[in-house]
């Protein structure tokens, strides 16, 4: 099974993959942590990531296909979840014919909806609570910040919504229900 988890930043589909993966031995393709893995590898791949990277530039879609590519190359255990790609309809596009090369379709597009400043309530506050707890916050998790990459999600990611319902498989659930519901909400998605 392939599915892609989409939503805003803070909706929780990192909490959720990880679920996912621990209850369905599912392979998490998340973009950041698979350019962190690259940069680092010695790979052919991971130093083009690295030369970018170095250079404060944006890493073309046409790295981060690749580094999908050899994702699919190898084990597919019960597999991918797509988190934090798609970003734009170029790159769905792209992963869409990807998915296609390996003999491979997508299940499911699982839209996690949240409302905005429940939403931003909810990071400052975790931010807050990591703070007081003698942890440290992530650098974006303020309201300033949060705000900024909600608007670039806005741009970039939401017509994605659109096409994955044109395409007959988006389905939504409430993102900021418990943990254990949106658990459940996404398992009766996925059956």
């Amino acid at each position: 099974m392939n599915i892609i988890l989409l939503g805003p930043p803070g909706a929780g589909k990192g909490t959720q993959a990880g679920h996912l993966v621990a209850s369905r031995d599912m392979i998490q393709l998340s973009t950041g942590d698979m350019l962190r893995a690259a940069k680092t590898s010695g790979t052919e791949m991971g130093k083009r990531v690295a030369e970018v990277m170095d250079r404060g530039e944006l890493v073309t879609d046409e790295i981060v296909i690749g580094l999908i590519r050899e994702q699919l190359e190898g084990d597919k255990k019960g597999g991918f979840i797509f988190d934090g790609f798609p970003r734009t309809l170029a790159q769905a596009d792209a992963l869409e014919a990807l998915l296609k090369e390996f003999g491979e379709k997508l299940d499911a597009v699982v839209e996690m909806q949240v409302n905005d400043e429940v939403l931003v309530e909810r990071i400052v506050g975790r931010a807050a609570d990591a703070v007081a707890a003698g942890g440290t916050a992530r650098a974006d998790d303020n309201e300033e910040s949060l705000k900024i990459r909600l608007m670039e999600y806005y741009k970039k990611t939401s017509p994605l919504i659109g096409y994955y319902h044109a395409k007959g498989n988006l389905v939504s659930v409430n993102g900021l229900a418990s943990i254990e519901d949106v658990q459940a909400e996404i398992a009766s998605v996925l059956g």
